[in-house]
């Protein structure tokens, strides 16, 4: 999507984020780019337990292609950059980079979609908060 932004996050990697060698141990970096994920919504007004609440719905990740391109090590202060990519009825597609200064570490693609908050049966995005994504 053209008009999309993208959304910067800072992360610190700290010795429970690595391996016996001080490296960033593979899982880690879904977490990192689930918090960003989540402060990106947080940021645009949407929090997660509010979503749930008022809204009935939740963001689970649908499918994810990740490519490993160099590791994180401790110390390491990387920023996960997150943009949207593509936005459908019941979920969104975006790009999310993790980059230690101007090198790009891992690159996914991750497919949102959204549910409903009781039956975890798929639902359409709220139309505000589609907007907001849209425009973020």
């Amino acid at each position: 999507m053209a008009d999309s932004r993208p959304f910067e996050f800072p992360v610190r990697v700290y010795y429970e984020d690595t391996d016996a060698g001080g490296v960033v141990y593979h899982s880690q970096y879904l977490n990192f780019m689930e918090r960003a994920r989540t402060e990106w919504l947080r940021g645009l007004g949407f929090a997660q337990a509010a979503l749930r609440q008022n809204e009935q719905v939740l963001f689970v990740v649908h499918s994810m292609q990740i490519q490993f391109k160099k590791p994180a090590r401790l110390d390491d202060e990387l920023t996960i950059v997150s943009q949207v990519t593509e936005m459908r009825l019941g979920s969104f597609s975006c790009q999310q980079q993790i980059m230690r200064d101007e090198l790009v570490l891992l690159e996914a693609q991750v497919k949102v979609a959204c549910v409903d908050a009781d039956s975890f049966k798929p639902t359409g995005i709220p139309a505000r908060i589609k907007i907001a994504l849209e425009s973020s």
